[in-house]
């Protein structure tokens, strides 16, 4: 078992057992999927919208080197900076020297994901720069010093009363339970640092290679001066966040907007495609767009989970999906947490040592049925399950079907077995949980149904022959 399985498992039974924080997470998705609902019902016809987003991202991931090659081009006609990267390690050291070379002292970042994959925020600290996060759940997160939650609410888990006292604690502000009074003390925090910024970090919702332009998506309007504020731009995304023309933001913007929270439309909704312009009045004077792969293409490559790529980032799985609800983000020890976040982060990071996400999970199928983008979420936990085994054989699991399929075979053996059981069952309950009994990995948190004392096999011969006698 790897060290992030154990750990897996021990923040797993801490948070189940901790009701309070799962009453928290639970009530604020029962509302999500009240909103979500209703406005689902304002598409007219949402399964349809999801098989049209579905195939457009096809489209843009099975032709990936047409379309990015066209975003780069269109990018850089208009004096944008492109940076490739293979790794985390380069996208990190090219956002460091690009800091270093403007003698920045201050950086203000948006919400950005891809930048929490890559671990930006420490390699940026620990070559000397103030790093400020502008989002305002991500700026408390920062303050706690903890990784983001969710996808989209990286807060979720906290109430008012733990924001006061953390921004009585880190800001000395005075004590209140009013929401906008908590937003203002933030407000009053970030808007000097917005000023004080000599670089400015984005992530990027979708990447439009027909116009060369980012669109970026937020309720806050923190990204619009995180770009518009600073004299110099970094953005960072995914190689996946292409789109093939500005029209698919017509069914994407609206989408996200569902799917992630539960909005008809994100508040801000903005479009980038160079630096500022001879004649423009704002916009960041030099802009640098990251593109990174971190694995992508070897996913990319695999036709079977390819469409993984497809995500959109919206948080829809993880809304939905038992597991999420019941241990919380932070147990899944990884940027992506939920059934996304376990289909990819194997790929991501390592089959073997992430292998146990893709087993957290209870197979409903909760999440392909709402990702709107149709991707095959609970298949490709399985077929993370199978690859992991074909990769490395567990030789006891081995020995034990090999076993079961060996019995199992023949009736005979198998009625015998089937006698043991009954006779050995009541012995059971003395050993139930203790290091003695041979089942305690499944007994530990559930019931052992009895073997029932006739099998249909058994009662049907039984009747059979009453039914003759007579």
């Amino acid at each position: 078992m790897s060290s992030e399985s154990q750990e897996f498992l021990q923040q797993a039974e801490v948070i189940t057992k901790d009701l309070r924080h799962r009453g928290l997470i639970q009530t604020a998705l029962r509302k999500y999927e009240v909103a979500r609902d209703k406005r689902k019902s304002a598409f007219g016809d949402w399964q349809s919208s999801r098989q049209a987003a579905a195939e457009t991202k096809w489209e843009a991931i099975n032709h990936l080197d047409k379309y990015l090659t066209e975003f780069a081009d269109k990018l850089e006609a208009r004096g944008t900076k492109v940076h490739w990267c293979s790794t985390p390690d380069q996208a990190r050291d090219i956002i460091v020297k690009i800091i270093a070379d403007k003698k920045a002292r201050c950086v203000i970042k948006s919400k950005a994901m891809t930048a929490e994959e890559i671990h930006l925020n420490a390699a940026m600290e620990k070559a000397g720069f103030e790093v400020v996060e502008s989002d305002l759940g991500e700026y408390i997160v920062q303050l706690r010093k903890e990784p983001p939650y969710h996808i989209v609410f990286p807060a979720m888990h906290l109430t008012r009363d733990d924001i006061s006292d953390l921004f009585q604690k880190e800001l000395g502000s005075a004590p209140t339970r009013e929401p906008e009074e908590l937003t203002m003390i933030a407000r009053r925090a970030l808007r000097k640092k917005y000023i004080q910024a000599d670089v400015g970090i984005t992530g990027a919702n979708f990447a439009i290679a027909e116009t060369g332009m980012i669109s970026l998506t937020e309720n806050e309007g923190n990204a619009r001066l995180t770009a518009a504020l600073p004299k110099t731009m970094i953005t960072l995304l995914g190689i996946e966040k292409i789109l093939p023309k500005m029209e698919d933001l017509a069914l994407f913007l609206p989408m996200l907007a569902t799917a992630g929270a539960g909005q008809t439309v994100t508040g801000y909704n903005t479009l980038y495609g160079g630096p500022k312009q001879p004649g423009e009045v704002d916009g960041p004077e030099e802009w640098h767009v990251v593109l990174l792969d971190n694995q992508r293409s070897i996913l990319l490559a695999d036709p079977e989970q390819r469409d993984s790529l497809h995500c959109i980032r919206c948080g829809a799985c993880l809304n939905v999906c038992p597991i999420f609800r019941n241990v919380g983000g932070h147990t899944y020890g990884t940027t992506y947490s939920g059934p996304i976040g376990s289909v990819i982060t194997p790929h991501l990071r390592g089959l073997q040592s992430w292998k146990h996400l893709s087993s957290s999970s209870s197979l409903c199928g909760a999440c392909t049925e709402t990702c709107p983008v149709k991707i095959d979420l609970h298949h490709h936990l399985l077929q993370n399950r199978r690859n992991a085994s074909q990769e490395e054989p567990n030789a006891m699991e081995q020995t034990a079907y090999k076993a079961f399929g060996f019995v199992a075979n023949r009736p005979g053996m198998w009625q015998v077995g089937k006698e043991l059981a009954r006779m050995f069952q009541p012995l059971h309950k003395f050993v139930l949980g203790t290091k003695l009994d041979p089942a305690r990995a499944w007994t530990a948190t559930r019931d052992v149904q009895p073997v029932a004392k006739e099998s249909f096999k058994e009662w049907w011969q039984k009747h059979k022959a009453e039914k003759q006698a007579k």
